[in-house]
């Protein structure tokens, strides 16, 4: 499976400290072995998926769309709840 990330994704990531990086790192993992698993979003949001998850002890938002056809994740954004959604509509 080839995974992709976006300069949105690859931004938030830069920021996180090296435990959160690992937090992540196993919830890509995770995403990667069962792409179904994140919630199929509707409207505007129509085909991106979001995973919910805790990073250190907050929860955390992972935006991705899959492709069954190529076999790729491309992983979109990684936030926390607040203005999450707009942003994600914005890029």
């Amino acid at each position: 499976m080839k995974v992709v990330q976006t300069r949105l994704f690859a931004k938030a990531v830069k920021k996180l400290h090296a435990n959160q990086k690992k937090d992540l790192d196993a919830v890509v993992k995770t995403v990667a072995a069962d792409p179904a698993i994140g919630e199929m979003k509707a409207g505007d949001l129509a085909g991106i998926r979001v995973y919910k998850f805790k990073m250190t002890k907050q929860l955390t938002l992972l935006a991705y769309s899959y492709e069954k056809g190529t076999v790729t994740l491309t992983l979109l954004a990684l936030g926390s709840h607040e203005n999450f959604y707009r942003d994600l509509k914005k890029s």
